[in-house]
């Protein structure tokens, strides 16, 4: 299978350890100002790298919010650090994916792994947050996608954001909660919001772009910084117009041969309903209705138990 190139380096990151809150890799910024408490994260997963380009500029710009309070936090450092561009896929975890493990049963609950003891570290911080950005990337190729969890209320956050082109609602993960469903983050009727931006392929170079773009705007909209710096340091312009995708499912793989029948590039639109899009053993997978837009679709190193693609549409 074709590894995408590695166009992105890695920055550094062992400047940043100690920071001014107890927990490794994590900095606080109180402006001593009324305002929100925002958080930005990066390296939920070890070889999203274009999220740890942004915050390493972030605190290496010296910038402190103007009111408001700011956490900045590389999650998944034990991770990164086994990054290797010759084998780059296989530094996305230790044990376990870090962004399926946010259900307080998981949290709480007894069991152990590299992932889970950071979560914990991290979890006072999030819940303490009421506005989220986590910054990810994609395994294969796709123009850039916010993913707004379950609520239509983060969809609406991402529409004053005005940045990427597309937007996602989805169902959850089956394979666990994600930090931006956690808590207020995941309920109609609370004020938190959070925002999970997939800036790309991992390793394109665009990657970083769309990383500290989307990280300068959602500065600016949530107020801690003001309009002037916004201004100075975005990087791209916005798209005339966003899109929502609302998803409908998730295809979990059941077996090792899963396999498309199908091309898939990212939000990939397949015209007719009944259109057989996968094969699962014996299973065939089809699409649900007409336009049926297959969301991230996973190709490599796919497991039983696994979310193989989404399906979902345009809404109208």
């Amino acid at each position: 299978m074709i590894v995408p190139p590695v166009e992105l380096v890695p920055p550094d990151i062992r400047r940043w350890r100690d920071g001014n809150t107890g927990v490794d890799y994590v900095h606080a910024f109180d402006s001593g100002q009324p305002g929100p408490r925002a958080m930005v994260q990066a390296l939920t997963h070890g070889n999203e790298i274009c999220g740890a380009i942004a915050l390493d500029w972030l605190l290496g710009s010296g910038f402190r919010p103007r009111c408001g309070r700011l956490v900045v936090a590389f999650a998944n450092v034990a991770a990164y650090e086994r990054f290797d561009a010759a084998h780059p896929y296989a530094s996305r975890c230790v044990d376990e994916d870090l962004n399926r493990v946010w259900a307080d049963a998981v949290l709480l609950g007894p069991r152990d792994s590299v992932e889970l003891r950071r979560a914990r570290q991290l979890r006072p911080f999030v819940d303490a947050s009421e506005l989220l950005l986590d910054i990810h990337s994609m395994s294969e190729p796709c123009t850039a996608l916010m993913v707004c969890g379950t609520q239509d209320k983060n969809a609406a956050w991402a529409r004053a954001l005005g940045v990427p082109e597309f937007l996602l609602v989805d169902t959850g993960h089956p394979a666990g909660l994600r930090m931006v469903e956690r808590g207020g983050f995941g309920d109609a009727a609370s004020p938190k919001r959070a925002l999970l931006i997939e800036c790309g392929q991992h390793w394109e170079r665009a990657a970083a772009e769309v990383a500290q773009d989307t990280l300068v705007r959602f500065l600016g909209l949530a107020g801690l910084a003001d309009a002037g710096w916004v201004a100075a340091q975005v990087r791209r312009a916005p798209p005339a117009a966003q899109r929502l995708v609302r998803v409908t499912e998730a295809v979990v793989a059941r077996t090792k041969d899963f396999r498309f029948l199908v091309p898939t590039p990212g939000l990939a639109v397949v015209a007719r309903a009944g259109t057989p899009i996968a094969q699962d053993g014996e299973q065939v997978i089809v699409t649900p209705y007409d336009d049926t837009v297959l969301v991230m679709p996973g190709t490599r190193n796919l497991e039983p138990g696994a979310t193989a693609v989404r399906l979902g549409r345009f809404d109208a």
